[in-house]
């Protein structure tokens, strides 16, 4: 009978045991877990622009001098520059105010003029471009959720003399200009925050570009925006203009390739 206690209590010292080990490395392995988030707050790394080489002051940027690099956060100092929205687009054409070192993170300071914040919508500007407000509405903008930043081509209806009826005239709908590069949208030129509603849209284009824009709205044509997918820089050749005639005649021929392009993806 005395075996069998001692036996029993054996076991209870052992399942104690274990269960307070258990206990004990539990607690271990949350101290380790909180320890290593810590850690890795304190020395998270985050992607900046870095110039791939040494360039002198005065150096106009392109895009082959700029790359992306991983930096503890907390050794990060002054302005640097993050790669959100288009912003290497940006740096093209801008000129250097000092000399900076290869694979260094690169600074707003180190750039003529500062952050486009700093200098307005014509510093968000890439040289011999120009920024050009039109007039949209709701459905014109992809419900207003074209956002800046967004590229969008630019489509145009137009009531034109006919060409088969004289006196009379007809609607001609065609691509004006194609991966435009939206600056801001009302009074909105960054990306964050809830989307409101706008009337105004701001491009970027060439001095041709502005006034191809600027005398179809003089036009009262009606200009559509459609919004492109930011990867995708693919040129469309020969659109033609559309009107009813076109419509009628190529609407099955639509209707086909669109299946056929469908039946591609699945």
């Amino acid at each position: 009978m005395k075996q069998k206690i001692i036996l029993a209590v054996s076991v209870l010292i052992g399942l104690l045991a274990a269960f307070l080990a258990g206990q004990y490395i539990a607690a271990q392995e949350e101290r380790l877990a909180e320890e290593k988030a810590a850690f890795d707050r304190a020395n998270r790394k985050v992607d900046v622009i870095v110039p791939v080489k040494a360039l002198p002051a005065g150096t106009r940027l392109t895009q082959d001098d700029l790359g992306i690099m991983s930096f503890p956060e907390k050794a990060l100092r002054g302005q640097v520059i993050r790669p959100e929205g288009n912003v290497a687009l940006r740096l093209v054409g801008r000129r250097l105010a000092m000399g900076v070192e290869g694979r260094r993170p690169l600074l707003w300071s180190d750039i003529e003029g500062g952050a486009p914040e700093e200098r307005g919508l014509a510093g968000m500007l890439k040289p011999k471009m120009r920024a050009l407000s039109v007039s949209v509405s709701a459905v014109s903008s992809v419900s207003n959720m074209v956002r800046p930043t967004d590229h969008v081509d630019i489509l145009g209806t137009f009531a034109l003399p006919s060409k088969t009826v004289p006196g009379e005239t007809e609607l001609i709908t065609m691509t004006i200009l194609q991966d435009v590069l939206v600056l801001a949208t009302g009074q909105e030129t960054g990306t964050r925050g809830v989307p409101s509603s706008y009337s105004m849209v701001t491009l970027e284009v060439t001095p041709h570009e502005a006034e191809v824009l600027t005398f179809a709205e003089q036009m009262r044509g009606r200009l559509t925006f459609a919004l492109r997918n930011p990867e995708d820089q693919s040129y469309e050749k020969e659109l033609p203009q559309v009107n009813f005639e076109r419509i009628r005649a190529t609407l099955e021929g639509l209707n086909q390739e669109r299946q056929k392009t469908l039946l591609r993806k699945r």
